[in-house]
């Protein structure tokens, strides 16, 4: 696979799964375990990518997927998939964002990027926070993979969404916990890629500030992968031996529709 597009936040998801009940606060950690896995990050990914290619209903891909997929859902999220007619539920958690990364690549403008990651988040996550944090993050992918600098993405997104991204990882490491908002998780994943030298110590980094450690792996490596252009084969190798043969497919898919070389 030559194209990384979307490995990015699935890598990071993976890597981050071992770490997400085990809170870290270095960046010398193993990157993968013999039970290092993907989690609903992943799968909601990729039906968010199932349903940029097909156009059809995101709500009934998303219910398909995690009645096929099972994973530790959040509890609205789980009651959400059970439903007939499910509605949105008001959520500002991480959700949102965790699965919006696909909808930073489909689109040739900001507006429409940032138009469809809200589509993305409100079926669920309806509170301005959960819409909020889909686009920040869709909006960090679209103009990293645009050729914007690390400092125009972040004065635009602190002018934005008013977010503060003028910490760092050191000064945020000490007294940060895990914390499933959008608000208090993907700030902290920006300052990851913005401190970040490549792909692998964005994730690094992430990991390193304890906090949920696959969602903010995923938006992070999502990020980081846009401005960077490159994951290291190792990790690529690594993440693509843990997924289904569908997962595979769909972003190869998605790779041949929306790759803007």
């Amino acid at each position: 696979m030559e194209n990384n597009m979307l490995i990015g936040a699935i890598a990071g998801d993976i890597i981050g799964s071992v770490y997400e009940y085990r809170s870290m606060k270095t960046t010398d950690f193993e990157l993968f375990l013999s039970y290092s896995s993907f989690t609903d990050d992943t799968i909601m990914t990729v039906a968010n990518a199932d349903w940029l290619l097909t156009g059809d209903s995101l709500l009934g891909i998303m219910q398909d997927y995690g009645h096929r997929y099972q994973a530790n859902y959040g509890g609205w999220f789980q009651s959400w998939l059970r439903e007939e007619n499910p509605q949105p539920y008001n959520s500002w958690g991480n959700g949102s964002a965790m699965r919006v990364s696909p909808v930073g690549w489909a689109f040739d403008t900001l507006e429409e990027t940032l138009d469809a990651a809200q589509k993305s988040a409100e079926i669920t996550h309806n509170h301005p926070e959960g819409i909020k944090g889909a686009q920040a993050t869709a909006a960090c992918i679209y103009m990293a993979r645009t050729g914007k600098s690390k400092k125009d993405i972040k004065e635009y997104i602190e002018t934005t969404f008013g977010y503060n991204l003028s910490r760092t990882c050191d000064e945020i490491r000490p007294t940060y916990y895990s914390d499933p908002s959008c608000q208090r998780t993907v700030p902290e994943s920006i300052i990851s890629f913005l401190e970040s030298t490549d792909f692998e110590s964005a994730i690094r980094l992430t990991v390193s500030l304890g906090g949920d450690a696959d969602t903010m792996s995923s938006i992070t490596g999502s990020i980081a992968e846009a401005y960077y252009k490159e994951i290291p084969l190792y990790i690529k190798e690594e993440v693509l031996k843990r997924l289904p043969t569908e997962f595979i497919d769909i972003i190869l898919r998605f790779n041949e529709k929306f790759i803007k070389e």
